[in-house]
């Protein structure tokens, strides 16, 4: 399944917000680097209960809206 993110980097802690149509993420890390994204898929994977390398960013690796490929989850009704 395709999920669109919307990420907040330098957030003061990491956490997943579902609104129904975008899961925002907030992250520690900087974008510096590509840590925020590595951060991002560390927080979706551990938010939606599997492993990292079951989440990855398929388009926006530079941006802060991204649309990451996941598995199909209850969480996302």
């Amino acid at each position: 399944m395709r999920l669109a993110v919307q990420v907040v980097p330098r957030a003061s802690e990491a956490r997943c917000e579902w609104d129904g149509a975008v899961l925002h993420v907030h992250v520690p890390a900087p974008p510096e680097g590509g840590r925020a994204n590595l951060a991002v898929v560390r927080e979706v994977a551990r938010w939606l209960g599997v492993p990292r390398a079951a989440v990855r960013i398929v388009a926006g690796h530079s941006a802060r809206r991204k649309w990451l490929e996941v598995p199909d989850s209850p969480l996302l009704g």
